[in-house]
């Protein structure tokens, strides 16, 4: 038996009209950072993930394998401090992704630690790729939630 989720109200993002253009120039921006897409999407898919939004995640999900992302891969991605399937890139911009998605658990929401990691492998375009993307997968999460958008169902 299916769980049905009835949305609030129509999605904000389509709404306000200049809203929606606005947050898809962003994310173009964030493809134009030399970030490869796979790296962009796990961002996406674990914020979304701690987050909550079954909307987001199974967006992630299908954006993901478009991208050539492997069923392993994907399955570990809530546990992949623990999973042989990610290169040392993707394990700093998921340990990037977590922290600046968890602001409010720790007085250093983003430790120079784990900024650095980061900065080991990406420079700084890339750097501002992936903490767009953090960002904007925030906003997507917290209008999704917040409005009930329903997973599986197309905007």
């Amino acid at each position: 038996m299916l769980h049905e989720i009835t949305p609030r109200m129509t999605n904000p993002a389509y709404v306000l009209p200049d809203a929606g253009a606005a947050i898809q120039a962003l994310v173009k921006a964030t493809r134009q950072g030399g970030v490869p897409e796979s790296t962009l999407e796990l961002v996406h898919l674990r914020a979304s993930q701690i987050n909550g939004c079954g909307f987001c995640v199974d967006f992630g999900v299908k954006s993901a394998r478009k991208a050539g992302m492997s069923d392993e891969k994907l399955f570990a991605v809530a546990a992949w401090r623990e999973a042989p399937y990610f290169t040392d890139e993707e394990r700093a911009a998921l340990a990037l992704a977590e922290h600046a998605t968890r602001l409010a658990d720790t007085s250093d929401a983003v430790p120079d630690a784990v900024w650095d990691a980061a900065a080991d492998h990406f420079d700084e375009k890339q750097l501002s790729a992936i903490v767009l993307m953090v960002a904007l997968t925030n906003l997507f999460n917290r209008i999704n939630v917040t409005v009930r958008q329903p997973a599986g169902v197309a905007l």
